[in-house]
């Protein structure tokens, strides 16, 4: 004895999705007419029916619940599909705001995963979606705390198609361990993830080498009409240590006996004592700085058994912060 297995939800969904846009320009239609038109069966189109009577407008009560006529479908009935109480359906759809960003930020995020079919009906989804809020179809969209996700997403999408058509980008990019904006032309060749960001693949004419730029710290990008002048190539593989190395930079402390216990409590690369003290002296320690600010606050907290040795413009911004606390004091 065989069994027919029960059909996906993801396929029932599907199915559900069409059905309820044809039921309602057609009104009412044979159930035989409408399994044939919708490709599926009498049988199964009537299992659907019954789905979608529990579906309808937040709150699930009677009648926020479309409502089918189940007594015409079963034997003895004329057939004819019959659904009420979705007056609702053919109303235009009017997103507010939050609600606009967060299905463009989900467009965008299944985007990056989709075939070439799907991801060209997203993109026409996605174009008209962008055209209703800039013509305000939707209203200025500020969804809050989600706006920052949204930028991303919509900076991703134009990076990638910049890849796609082999395009020079002109990137203003944020570096946090310099804390200064700088400018530079990229030839761009995917956009990846990596702990929880999005990042830019591409080689960095300034640099001259291959560089992973964090999507929310570019400032603004520009697609050029220049085509790239590097081989094209897959994205990498972004373990840890890549990103740490690439954004971050190697700075040298030198720690009186009261500040060692940094050794202890932060990841250092090396150690060395200073001027051939005794161990339990004065050392050099290196360390991984991303963020000068970071470092900055941590040599004012072991202020004054601290002080950094390079590079430079690390020395120049802990002394003025220095200087500039203790004119607080004056």
């Amino acid at each position: 004895m065989s069994t027919t297995p029960a059909p996906q939800a993801r396929d029932q969904v599907a199915r559900l999705l069409t059905l309820v846009p044809y039921l309602h320009a057609r009104g009412t239609v044979h159930v035989d007419q409408a399994a044939r038109e919708l490709g599926t069966t009498p049988t199964q189109l009537v299992k659907d029916l019954k789905v979608l009577l529990m579906c309808g407008l937040p709150g699930g009560y009677p009648d926020d619940l479309i409502d089918v006529d189940l007594d015409a479908l079963e034997e003895g009935g004329d057939g004819v599909i019959r659904v009420s109480n979705a007056d609702y359906l053919a109303r235009p759809l009017r997103l507010t705001p939050t609600e606009a960003s967060a299905v463009i930020v989900a467009l965008r995020a299944l985007r990056n995963s989709a075939g070439p079919d799907t991801r060209e009906v997203l993109d026409r989804t996605l174009a008209k979606l962008e055209a209703a809020a800039a013509h305000g179809g939707v209203g200025r969209i500020d969804p809050g705390q989600g706006a920052a996700d949204a930028d991303v997403a919509l900076l991703a999408r134009r990076l990638q198609e910049a890849v796609e058509r082999g395009r020079q980008v002109r990137l203003r990019y944020y570096v946090p361990s310099r804390d200064e904006v700088t400018v530079r032309v990229v030839d761009p060749h995917a956009v990846t993830r990596g702990q929880g960001f999005a990042y830019l693949d591409a080689d960095c004419h300034s640099a001259g080498a291959p560089r992973l730029f964090r999507l929310d710290r570019i400032q603004d990008a520009e697609v050029l009409d220049t085509a790239v002048s590097s081989t094209p190539r897959p994205g990498r593989e972004l373990p840890a240590g890549v990103i740490d190395e690439q954004e971050s930079v190697v700075a040298t402390l030198r720690l009186a006996p009261e500040a060692r216990w940094v050794v202890d409590y932060y990841p250092v690369l090396a150690t060395r004592p200073v001027d051939g003290a005794d161990p339990d002296g004065a050392l050099e320690v290196d360390l991984r700085v991303a963020d000068a600010r970071w470092l900055t606050r941590l040599v004012l907290r072991l202020a004054p058994y601290a002080e950094v040795v390079a590079p430079q413009e690390f020395t120049d911004s802990s002394v003025a912060a220095a200087r500039a606390t203790l004119g607080l004091y004056s």
